[in-house]
């Protein structure tokens, strides 16, 4: 296969070279032109299944067009994203995608993308958008996300919603205070004062899910919205130590459908992220860049959708506090 037998089907033998520039061994002379088929896949982690459904997505998608995708993760103590830029670099690909990368975090210095640029890689970027980087995003309309969420709960009488978040320096979460802040206040007619204290960051886990909703649940929230379909696995599990059911007790709702989040226990009401119709646009963005038709520096919005599913529900007739009081707190009672 190595020697460039026939017989071997082409897929099968990118697949394998890939394999062998990624362990970091040296192509057959021969081959090493087909490294120009190669096109990386940078991801955070794979922990979260919202990254693995993007992966396969853009993978589908490139293998379409004739190119083989090398899937690189960062992992704790392991390879950081320039690390991994490089080693792609360094194997001749023709482009890289990266998925929720240091371009999404306002505190990176965006300057890597410019060398990466001057290197003459194209690449886009899905998740987080920047005006220093010159390159075509990729997004879901993070604000359109919390306006739909808010509105569904304040539609089931919820007077209490909290916002369970990442740390504050990416965009999508500074995306998504802004979507709940204006939503709130102009659906529930909240102060300032009142919807800082319905924000609570934390991290993209289930730990840091759970973490952030109990504070929420400690400030009398009847409603939990997640950042991540993670995080509101983790804010169930807070409302359960409290012995509070969900939906009968707290409402929650997710960010993403990630795979397998309509079987859980309550099946998860989330907010949809658009994964092939994003993967795609990316893909076709890419391949316009690799192909000397660059796509113009601009952001890709994509709307996403509500999927109502078995954990939310009407606020309860009273509402059980940690302290055990029943007042509302400085809120309004009416919408």
């Amino acid at each position: 296969m190595l020697n460039g037998k026939q017989g071997v089907a082409a897929a099968t033998r990118e697949s394998v070279l890939a394999a062998l520039d990624v362990l970091g061994y040296e192509r057959p002379v021969k081959l090493r032109q087909r490294s120009a088929g190669l096109v990386g896949l940078i991801t955070p982690e794979l922990e979260n299944p919202i990254f693995p459904a993007f992966a396969q997505v853009i993978a589908q998608g490139l293998t379409r067009q004739g190119y083989t995708p090398v899937l690189a993760t960062q992992t704790p103590g392991g390879s950081t994203e320039d690390e991994l830029t490089e080693m792609l670099v360094d194997r001749g690909v023709a482009g890289i995608v990266f998925v929720s990368g240091l371009h999404a975090d306002t505190t990176a210095d965006m300057q890597r993308y410019e060398r990466l640029r001057g290197q003459g890689v194209p690449f886009v970027l899905i998740n987080g958008y920047s005006d220093k980087v010159r390159a075509p995003f990729v997004s879901p309309d993070d604000r359109a996300a919390m306006g739909l969420a808010v509105t569904h709960l304040v539609a089931l009488g919820h007077r209490r919603i909290g916002l369970a978040l990442g740390p504050e320096r990416f965009v999508p979460v500074q995306r998504k205070i802004e979507g709940f802040t204006y939503a709130v206040r102009e659906q529930l007619g909240l102060t300032a004062a009142q919807i800082r204290q319905l924000v609570q960051h934390s991290l993209y886990t289930l730990e840091g899910g759970q973490a952030a909703a109990s504070a929420l649940l400690e400030r009398d929230c009847t409603a939990v919205v997640c950042a991540s379909d993670m995080m509101a696995l983790g804010a169930i599990r807070a409302a359960r130590q409290r012995g509070l059911t969900v939906p009968g007790d707290v409402s929650v709702i997710g960010f993403d459908d990630s795979p397998l989040i309509a079987f859980t226990d309550p099946p998860l009401t989330t907010i949809r992220q658009p994964v092939p119709a994003m993967g795609q646009a990316a893909v076709r963005a890419l391949l316009e860049e690799i192909g000397g038709t660059p796509a113009p520096h601009s952001e890709f919005v994509f709307l996403p959708e509500l999927v109502v599913r078995g954990s939310t529900a009407s606020v309860p007739a009273s509402v059980p506090s940690v302290a055990g009081r029943t007042e509302e707190a400085g809120y309004p009672t009416a919408g």
